[in-house]
């Protein structure tokens, strides 16, 4: 067996390997891309024995992601990633004196990854097209959390110099507010916008109620309000012209990365299972499935899975002292997704909303009872794809379709 700490960087590795007595073999800082990972081959190929096999070698490294770890994975070797957390408490673990450096990293990491690889996440090995959705729906996400930002400061700005905007439009960033804003950006343009072209926007944006919205949208631009200088007037009217075309552009890129998204979730071989699972939709089964992954092998019990979620409860028992939490080191954007699912699984199924209730009936809070509703769907999800089967609403929740049952039978006469 061979240990190799390897302490990555933009451009370089710095590497060392160690046999199972924790002696150095070897050490070296390797190039970024194939001619680092070729030196790697040959200087691992100096210590392992002609018919040893990849799996005989184990890599630790902060992280999972990027064409170095999927080569690693590639060749066969065993690769763990360590949380930059664990490394820095097993640097503190063998010297106290503070010193740092990177060949002092990678010897940490090929120490750690001897002495505690059971202990370690392995990297896992999800298909290609897992990585592919888990890259659109991360891109996705991104972008719209970007666009509520520049909302934000849309909303801000008009606030300073043109809060009758804010009276008028309740979403900055509907296709109306945009158009007629962009047409318009200062107070009294606004003011001298005919009921034909608030009506023509209202229908390109396919609203209803298009007289009763125009009149109301007009005479919130008209009211009388306090403004601002000519000069700051034009200068903000400027800055509201720029915030609408970006928040317009990523509206446009959200659009079309969405259509992206469903195109490559939809082939997957377990769509159907996260498309059953009440709650979830395209593009939040999408997300689920890019954050969980798709490696059969990477979750050993729905606990396992539960754990990783970030839903089930972290318990921190010391003495007579014990407390129960919820956990706040997690993947956010899977937490944000199951979340959102527990939410709209109150109406698509009828367990899951006497669960909740259930649970509030006990004083939990709202945002509790999600979370834990939450954890129970996980537990349903990975049942399903242990078992390659769809949701059953009687399997995942027999004692609630048990009782609806019972008060839909007549008395007895």
């Amino acid at each position: 067996m061979l240990f190799v700490g390897d302490d990555w960087a933009l451009d370089h590795h710095d590497v060392e390997i160690q046999d199972q007595a924790g002696r150095r073999l070897g050490k070296a800082r390797l190039p970024e891309g194939v001619e680092g990972v070729a030196r790697l081959h040959g200087l691992l190929a100096r210590f392992l024995p002609e018919d040893a096999e990849p799996s005989q070698v184990l890599i630790g490294i902060e992280t999972d992601r990027g064409p170095w770890v999927a080569a690693l994975v590639a060749a066969g070797y065993r690769v763990f990633a360590v949380n930059p957390r664990q490394a820095a408490r097993a640097r503190d673990r063998l010297g106290v004196s503070g010193a740092k450096s990177d060949a002092g990293d990678a010897h940490v990491l090929a120490d750690l990854v001897r002495t505690d690889a059971h202990q370690l996440p392995q990297v896992a090995e999800d298909s290609d097209l897992a990585d592919g959705v888990q890259a659109l729906t991360r891109a996705h996400q991104a972008l719209i959390w970007d666009r509520a930002r520049h909302v934000l400061r849309l909303q801000a700005t008009l606030r300073d110099y043109f809060p009758a905007a804010l009276e008028a439009f309740a979403d900055l960033a509907e296709p109306e507010a945009l158009e007629l804003l962009g047409k318009a950006p200062d107070p009294d343009r606004a003011a001298r916008l005919s009921r034909s072209q608030i009506a023509a926007a209202l229908k390109r944006a396919r609203r209803r109620d298009i007289e009763g919205k125009t009149t109301a949208i007009q005479a919130a631009l008209r009211a009388p309000a306090l403004g601002r200088g000519p000069v700051l007037t034009a200068a903000s009217a400027a800055v509201t012209r720029s915030s609408i075309s970006v928040i317009s552009a990523l509206t446009t890129e959200i659009a079309q990365l969405e259509t992206e998204v469903k195109a490559h979730f939809g082939q997957h071989p377990d769509t159907g299972i996260y498309l059953s699972q009440p709650g979830l939709g395209q593009i939040l089964g999408a997300r689920v499935l890019a954050e969980f992954g798709d490696d059969p092998h990477r979750y050993a019990s729905a606990k396992a899975r539960k754990n990783y979620a970030g839903t089930s409860p972290l318990t921190i028992a010391s003495g007579r002292k014990r407390t129960v939490r919820a956990r706040f080191v997690r993947n956010d954007r899977l937490v944000d997704a199951l979340t959102r699912q527990a939410q709209s699984a109150l109406r698509a199924s009828p367990g899951a909303r006497a669960c909740y209730d259930a649970l509030r009936a006990r004083g939990i809070g709202h945002q509790a009872a999600l979370r834990q509703l939450a954890n129970r769907l996980v537990g349903i999800l990975h049942g399903c794809l242990t078992t390659s089967t769809h949701y059953n609403e009687a399997t995942a929740w027999p004692q609630a379709t048990t009782t609806s049952q019972n008060r839909q039978q007549p008395a007895a006469a």
